[in-house]
């Protein structure tokens, strides 16, 4: 008789899931609402200033492979204990003082969140039930915009009135609430193992018995099949243009806003979190969007509001608002269709990991110029029309690739 899973919805490792989103990209973007503050204490252009964005994203291409082997090797649970303990660090490291600090604590926080960006998808794979694994892959990029949205609205408060240092070491309280999750969810003990544990079977009588599944592989060795599976090529491609939209935004949308509309800092940082916070109505509302209209409509609707988004900004940046939403509900949907289209194409944990790396990888690895592209772009140009343009050209990617990528993955599975 066949040994079939049984999951039960997993509603402490749901919580350590969301909590573990907020450490996973609001540290990164807390900077960009204070960069009128941190540019000239720390003497860095425009271009420059950019890197503090683009280095974490960088980390995330270039050190994947690595955080996949490690994930394989260390397990699931104490990868994602390593994760989290690892951005706490990083997030010291980048307060504690000068140029030197802030970007070696940078490139040490987006080392360990690549980890954590490989683990999730995997956790997600490996305990939610198929039919949760949309609805829990929207929390989890419904957390990592909420945390992104918080420290847009309080980090520019937090630096005119304790120092931008201070303000950057507040987001630790992130890394410690998903700590105390994890923890709780798994237990100490499976958290600090190192090694895959071996998962709960279901009998045939109801008991459900440990056995080492490490020789039952659904595939052969995954990797010449990932890179040669056309579905997932075009997602790579899909994910590369969403994160050159979503950080080059990112990292300049205050700047514009106080270019462009004259905002002061604050006002800049508070309002553009209506672009971190409106992802949360796309993360949530994909899953059951794509439940009615299917996944390749509901990607064409995301795609069309992404590209609204700069082009928007471009044409009337005065309706500023408008196009923020847009965009706000394009990237939080953009990335749960792209994270539910990797679980569903998983065949295995094995396979889910490697697919989560290959996308990530060459995702991150073209998103990663954008904000010093764009930064760049703006200092040779000294206003934000090419620059947007070029944002623009990052969402007609994510639309073109992605929209044949889902149409593929819609088709019964490819050998």
């Amino acid at each position: 008789m066949p040994f079939t899973t049984r999951r039960p919805f997993p509603w402490a490792v749901f919580v350590a899931i969301v909590l573990i989103g907020f450490i996973l990209r609001g540290p990164i973007i807390a900077v960009a609402p204070i960069s009128g503050i941190m540019r000239p204490d720390l003497g860095l252009n425009a271009a420059q200033f950019g890197l503090l964005t683009t280095l974490p994203v960088l980390c995330f291409a270039l050190v994947t492979p690595l955080a996949s082997f490690f994930v394989g090797r260390a397990g699931a649970n104490f990868a994602t204990m390593i994760a989290i303990l690892g951005v706490g660090v990083g997030s010291i490291i980048r307060s504690a003082g000068g140029v030197e600090a802030v970007f070696a604590g940078t490139i040490v926080m987006g080392a360990f969140i690549t980890i954590g960006n490989v683990v999730v998808p995997v956790i997600i794979r490996r305990d939610v039930s198929p039919d949760r694994v949309a609805i829990v892959t929207g929390s989890y990029t419904s957390a990592l915009n909420v945390s992104s949205m918080i420290t847009s609205i309080a980090t520019a408060p937090l630096a005119l009135a304790f120092g931008w240092q201070l303000a950057l070491l507040t987001w630790t309280g992130f890394v410690v609430l998903a700590a105390i999750g994890w923890l709780v969810a798994i237990g100490p003990r499976a958290a600090f193992r190192f090694g895959p544990l071996k998962p709960l079977i279901e009998t045939g009588a109801g008991d459900t018995v440990a056995i080492d599944t490490s020789s039952m592989r659904a595939i052969p060795d995954g990797r010449p099949q990932i890179w040669r599976n056309a579905t997932a090529v075009l997602l790579a491609l899909a994910f590369a243009g969403q994160a050159f939209a979503y950080y080059g935004l990112t990292a300049w949308f205050p700047t514009i806003l106080e270019n462009e509309v004259g905002f002061s800092v604050t006002e800049a940082g508070s309002s553009s979190s209506i672009f971190q916070i409106a992802a949360v109505v796309g993360a949530l509302g994909v899953p059951l969007l794509s439940r009615r209209l299917g996944v390749p409509r509901t990607y064409a609707i995301v795609a069309v509001l992404w590209m609204i988004c700069p082009f928007g900004l471009l044409i009337a940046p005065q309706a500023w608002l408008l196009w923020a939403f847009c965009g706000g509900v394009a990237q939080g949907g953009g990335i749960t269709i792209v994270f539910m289209l990797i679980v569903q194409l998983a065949m295995n944990g094995t396979h889910a990991r490697r697919l989560s790396a290959m996308i990530q990888g060459v995702g991150y690895a073209l998103g990663a110029t954008s904000p010093t592209l764009v930064g760049a772009v703006h200092d040779a140009t000294g206003g934000w029309q090419l620059p947007l343009v070029v944002v623009g050209i990052g969402t007609v990617a994510f639309s073109v690739a992605g929209f044949a990528g889902a149409v593929r993955a819609s088709r019964p599975r490819e050998s």
